[in-house]
């Protein structure tokens, strides 16, 4: 094996048969880590314990019958065994996160700094509303950021996710075709370039959902949408930018389409991070939209329990919107809008989507992400991620095929197939190989529109230098593929664990530790 003269990178990739076995297994700092059950003992114990008095049950015959099964560690065996899993772990902190659609990036630590605050992370949500006014109004103002920020008349802020906020939306007009009398409409048209939730909460919420075509060009065929409005028709769900990381130019004339046909509109707010402070999709036409606060706002995904996926409704819609939600009276004074009605300000709502009121400590973090970049800062976050997706784009159209590069500049991500790989390599041998670079591979296999999909979303928050990199590893390994180097086809070879038979592991998953096993593999 020969090393380049600029540092120890071989020339070609290294195998674990270039490096000697050592007796521990460990690879310097990168620390072999057998399961807990093989490093504890179930038939000992990690501390010293006196043997427990005998007493009279108190469980009813509900008493424990046999051992509890769990490995006897010490704190310290403990406390390094997650120490070590956690090293084995990908995380923004480490490095790009290149996952299409899912907009992973950098939380900032001023919001986690806010969540924690004892007003935010400590209150109740039973608590009396006049001791959480602070509260209150952090949901309150963040509702109104939101409503601004997209155009529209009101916002349901407790939906915990993306889906959630879907099927809220998706009741919404379910209530309001009802109310109208025409409760008869079962059908929701989604086009083939709309997230894969989309068609799922449509046929959840009780609707028979039928494809629309995309053109050649990755959006949505307006005239096959418009030829396909009927009386039977309830609605359409259109994403927008789409999964393609194409903007719907047509979303305008589409929305006067569905409208005029006596249907709404639901936007998927997936992908809004592309779009925020310079469009308003309420202008488009738009009835409902879910905004993934994780995605936007930088919230993390989940961030300490649920999600949070707040829906923004039209004029049209907002008098059926869940309850509850936050009204702010003249005298400053916020309350919570619980009942199922109270007097005529909120007669029509469906009713809750949740128990409580939302994820506080998303709104909170959300909140301080708005405040710190303002107006003027999320316009430009939407810019430099749709700059950042097309220097990728077309920093790499050279050597992996963009399907859609020739319809112009992408949005915030950018699509790539494995048209041009040789026989026998495939987008997961990629995927593979990005890992022995130290990157966690991209989205692969989605949008299904495109055979072998690559799609990377690089955000707003990685530097030139960061993309560089990146760009540089992912065309070093798409070279490889188009080389037909067959060493790619068993990376990773640097990971904890070489590739596994994902397959088998999805289909017999072993999910309870039998010692037997353990037994029968030694």
């Amino acid at each position: 094996m020969t090393l380049n003269p600029s540092g120890w990178r071989p020339e070609r990739p290294a195998t674990p048969a270039d490096f000697a076995a050592t007796t521990t297994g460990n690879r310097a700092l990168m620390l072999e880590e057998a399961l807990i059950f093989e490093i504890g003992d179930t038939h000992t114990c990690g501390v010293d314990l006196e043997d427990a008095p005998v007493t009279t049950s108190k469980l009813g015959g509900l008493e424990r019958r046999a051992t509890i099964g769990l490995p006897g560690l010490s704190e310290p065996e403990t406390v390094r065994h997650y120490t070590r899993l956690s090293r084995q772990n990908y995380a923004i902190d480490l490095g790009l996160f290149p996952l299409g659609s899912c907009t992973m990036k950098h939380n900032p630590r001023l919001n986690e700094k806010m969540a924690r605050l004892p007003g935010f992370a400590d209150i109740h949500p039973l608590q009396p509303v006049d001791s959480v006014q602070g509260a209150l109004g952090v949901i309150n103002e963040l509702a109104v950021w939101l409503i601004e920020l997209t155009g529209m008349h009101g916002v349901a802020m407790s939906p915990k996710a993306g889906a959630h906020g879907e099927l809220c939306g998706i009741l919404c007009i379910r209530a309001a075709l009802e109310a109208r009398g025409e409760g008869h409409r079962k059908v929701i048209l989604v086009p083939e370039s709309a997230h894969g939730t989309n068609p799922a909460t449509a046929a959840f919420a009780g609707y028979t959902v039928e494809d629309i075509p995309a053109t050649p060009e990755g959006r949505v065929d307006t005239a096959a949408l418009k030829a396909r409005l009927g009386p039977d028709v309830a609605g359409v769900m259109i994403t927008n930018p789409n999964t393609c990381g194409l903007f719907e130019r047509d979303l305008k004339e589409i929305s006067d389409a569905v409208h005029a046909a006596g249907g709404y509109v639901y936007c998927d707010g997936a992908n809004f991070n592309a779009i925020v402070g310079r469009v308003r999709p309420g202008d488009l036409g738009v009835d409902a939209m879910h905004i993934n606060l994780h995605k936007t706002f930088s919230t993390p995904h989940g961030g300490g329990g649920p999600g949070s996926g707040p829906v923004v409704l039209s004029e049209a819609l907002a008098p059926y919107g869940p309850l509850p939600f936050t009204e702010r009276y003249e005298d400053g004074h916020i309350t919570l809008v619980e009942e199922e009605t109270v007097g005529d300000r909120h007669p029509h709502s469906f009713g809750r989507m949740t128990a409580f009121h939302g994820q506080m400590g998303m709104f909170t973090r959300a909140l301080t992400y708005i405040l710190s970049h303002g107006a003027d800062g999320l316009r430009q976050v939407a810019e430099d991620a749709v700059l950042n997706a097309n220097y990728v784009l077309r920093s790499l159209e050279g050597v992996l095929d963009a399907p859609f590069a020739a319809s112009g500049p992408c949005m915030h991500e950018a699509l790539f197939s494995d048209d041009g790989f040789p026989e026998g390599f495939s987008t997961l041998d990629v995927a593979k190989g990005l890992i022995d670079e130290g990157f966690h591979p991209m989205t692969v296999y989605f949008p299904l529109v495109v055979h072998g999909a690559m799609l990377v979303e690089p955000t707003e928050t990685e530097s030139k230098a960061a993309l560089d990199q990146f760009i540089g590893a992912l065309r070093s390994v798409a070279e490889r593929a188009k080389a037909g180097d067959p060493a790619l086809k068993s990376a990773p070879h640097f990971a904890p664990r070489a590739r596994l038979d994902e397959t088998l592991a999805a289909r017999k998953p072993v999910l309870v530790w039998k010692e037997q096993i353990a037994e029968a593999a030694e």
